[in-house]
């Protein structure tokens, strides 16, 4: 099914018992919604389970101009779907590299239906903002340099001719190499690479540059890959100043974990999503 948001349908997808408890997962760059198909099979069996391609993505549309892309847009497209989903309850949202950096616009914004966050490899662009002005660390330059592909990404002509030409041909050779993961089967993805560096460029510089205060009482359960070769652990230390509610997980997985690693995802967030669903009414299921 489609999802209007802002004039932008977006394509929705749903399996499970729609009585169950809500799961709606949010996937990064480059990827569409097929990148939970693996964590998709094993929450499937005990909850109601929503996945959508983000604006720019797969069968979603695409919108030109960086406009359509920053923030504040992408998490009223997340509510649009959370909305259209479970209009009656909030939702338990998972959230994966860029799907995660815009859940956290959505889970910080107030009053927010949302009944808890499973972030995965996608830290709140304004809490690295605070993280970068404090004293510099062994931890802040390590980051910088795992963060290398951010400046390629705004460069204007250079990113699109390389992503267009090189990588994104040949994608699922990249992610056999870099973690062994085989890439889900996307028709678009060399479309969506190019397409998806909007996301970067509307929203990098911005809220680096004067990051907002971003608070949240949703419980937030985050969940650090130990082989992430993108997102280092020091840019997930201060997280609690923003989340007091928070769980921390770690996983012996690379970037891709969804892919590689789906029934560890799958059972994380179900912990997650279980410790805070309350007990069925006597009488329901």
């Amino acid at each position: 099914m489609f999802v209007e948001s802002e004039g932008v349908r977006l394509s929705v997808h749903e399996r499970g018992d729609r009585s169950a408890p809500t799961v709606v997962l949010v996937h990064g760059y480059p990827d569409t919604h097929r990148v939970w198909d693996g964590v998709v099979d094993v929450l499937a069996e005990d909850f109601h389970v929503v996945t959508y391609d983000v604006r720019g993505a797969g069968a979603s549309d695409k919108p030109r101009g960086l406009a359509a892309y920053r923030l504040p847009v992408l998490a009223r497209d997340l509510s649009a779907v959370a909305g259209a989903v479970s209009p009656d309850e909030p939702v338990h949202v998972v959230a994966h590299d860029w799907g995660s950096i815009q859940a956290w616009e959505a889970v910080t914004a107030p009053g927010a239906r949302i009944a808890s966050y499973t972030s995965i490899s996608g830290p709140c662009l304004d809490h690295v903002g605070h993280w970068l002005r404090t004293r510099p660390t062994a931890a802040h330059a390590r980051q910088l340099l795992h963060s290398w592909y951010v400046a390629a990404f705004h460069l204007p002509l250079v990113a699109p001719l390389v992503w267009r030409t090189l990588v994104g041909p040949r994608w699922g050779q990249v992610l056999r190499r870099l973690e062994g993961a085989r890439a889900h089967a996307s028709e678009s993805v060399v479309e969506d690479g190019v397409r998806g560096m909007s996301l970067y460029r509307a929203n990098f510089i911005p809220r680096l540059r004067s990051p907002r205060v971003r608070r949240t009482d949703v419980p937030v359960q985050l969940v650090h890959l130990l082989r992430d070769t993108y997102v280092t652990a020091g840019v997930l230390q201060d997280v609690h100043r923003w989340a007091p509610d928070l769980r921390r997980r770690t996983l012996d997985a690379g970037h891709w974990a969804p892919l590689t690693h789906p029934r560890e995802i799958a059972r994380l967030a179900a912990d997650h999503i279980a410790a805070h669903t309350p007990p069925p009414a006597s009488g329901e299921r």
